[in-house]
């Protein structure tokens, strides 16, 4: 099937914690709508049949939850009532911005995802009604092709979002389509844990997911198309994923994601949107993943100096690692339970250093989560404090296997290259209670290698 992304530039509110009546709250947003339009247009023109917008591109972000108000439309959560709200605008009130997406997605004969702020009125009797008597969501949208809203999906992670609730119990939200059966519905954070992301996967066995985000790229292991593509491979989905695009704030990384090959942008230089339309095969069954024999670890070095264990900060977390030095070898590393364990053989030797580095605990800042990773990085500088560093550029060339005895199923292969470009393992799997990730020669220099784990148990 043809499917379509946008990395938007939203243009933003000027103050957004001042307050502005609706009729200004619909002005901003209606530029924003305005470009959605031409790009419905375009990706149609294209083939595509369904489009997905980013997160906060409608009305931006850094809002108060009183300052959002204006922004916010009604929407009905229950799925009982089938509207469309291009052809029943009179339905209710408040629901200018779910009209002209409707009214895109019907002219245009497409399938569309966007988000926005929405509105609920709740109870005193209803014992998580916020004291305001309402509840403010960061929602998703989903309307099929003849404009009739078919899903609405209320983000349960927020990101230091104060505007918004999260809805008192996790949406499982998917809809149907005639080119490529069921798509799945979450956004941004929620990607990192298992409510609902993982369990609405494995739930309802689907192979589509769509996914607005709004992500700020964190080196080495959380750039937005690095982590986008690991969920793909690990779940075996096919993703469609819209990032916001504001260089400023770090937020670039979009694409459409099959678990072996990718369409993606990423762009720090230069401003302005990008629409994204790729081909991709319809997911059915699962691909067996190629389990190869892991060579026997029988080191060859005799009684030599065993390399520097050594700390440094790598994503607010106290990685252990070990330089990786030389032309080739055999290097481990270990925290807590965890092992990681490397094999590898440079094609050209450069004055780049990579380490090898082991984090197993609690991950704290920007969020509370259970961390198990094993990552060959390459470092800011020659120094090992240097390791852990944002870096984007690599001209080193390496043949690996790398491998850890981790203690979850949930593992997220990362595999980045120089200027933020994507390759794919030759192998993956498990072995002998370790998971493993190989590959013959990267497509060019390498910045990262990780099998990034979620506990989601020790959150």
């Amino acid at each position: 099937y043809v499917a379509a992304v946008y990395e938007h530039e939203s243009i933003l509110s000027p103050d957004p914690t001042a307050p502005v009546d609706r009729q200004s709250a619909l002005e901003l947003m209606g530029r924003n709508l305005d470009i959605y339009e031409q790009q419905v247009v375009a990706a149609a023109r294209q083939g595509a049949q369904i489009i997905v917008f980013p997160e906060d591109g409608i009305h931006g972000f850094n809002f108060t939850r009183n300052s959002i108000y204006p922004f916010l439309d009604f929407v009905l959560h229950s799925q009982s009532v089938k509207w469309n709200p291009c052809r029943e605008p009179y339905l209710f009130n408040d629901t200018e911005v779910l009209q002209r997406l409707s009214c895109m997605a019907l002219k245009n004969k497409i399938f569309l995802v966007a988000n926005l702020g929405t509105k609920q009125p709740c109870e005193p009797t209803d014992a998580h009604c916020p004291p305001d008597g309402r509840y403010q969501f960061n929602t998703n949208v989903a309307f099929n092709d003849d404009g009739t809203l078919v899903a609405t999906y209320r983000k349960h992670n927020l990101y230091f979002e104060y505007a918004f609730d999260s809805p008192p119990e996790p949406d499982y939200k998917f809809f149907d389509t005639p080119f490529a059966g069921k798509f799945g519905m979450f956004t941004c954070f929620d990607i990192l844990f298992f409510e609902p992301a993982v369990n609405l996967i494995r739930q309802y066995n689907l192979k589509q997911v769509v996914y607005p985000t709004a992500w700020m790229n964190q080196l080495p292991l959380l750039s937005a198309v690095e982590f986008q593509q690991a969920f793909a491979t690990a779940f075996n989905v096919n993703i469609l994923a819209a990032n916001i695009h504001h260089p400023t704030l770090g937020m670039t990384g979009s694409g459409i994601y099959t678990p072996v090959k990718s369409y993606i942008y990423h762009n720090m230089e230069s401003y302005g949107g990008k629409l994204i339309v790729a081909e991709i095969p319809v997911i059915t069954a699962d691909y067996d993943t190629n389990l190869e024999k892991i060579p026997g670890r029988v080191s060859e070095k005799g009684n030599e100096q065993l390399p520097p264990i050594f700390h440094a900060e790598m994503m607010y977390d106290n990685f252990t690692f070990v330089p990786v030095w030389g032309e080739k070898g055999e290097v481990q590393v270990c925290a807590n339970t965890l092992c990681c364990y490397l094999n590898y053989r440079r094609a050209v030797l450069t004055d780049e250093l990579y380490a090898l580095g082991v984090f197993d605990g609690l991950h704290t800042v920007h969020g509370t989560y259970y961390v198990q990773a094993c990552a060959l990085v390459k470092c800011g500088g020659l120094s090992f404090s240097t390791c852990g560093q944002e870096v984007t550029d690599a001209t080193a060339v390496i043949d690996f296997q790398l491998w850890g005895n981790v203690s979850t199923p949930y593992i997220f292969p990362l595999l980045l290259t120089s200027g933020i470009t994507l390759d794919f393992a030759d192998h993956m799997g498990w072995k002998n209670n370790h998971y493993f990730i190989s590959k013959n020669r990267t497509s060019s220099g390498l910045l990262t290698a990780a099998l990034y784990g979620r506990w989601y148990e020790k959150d």
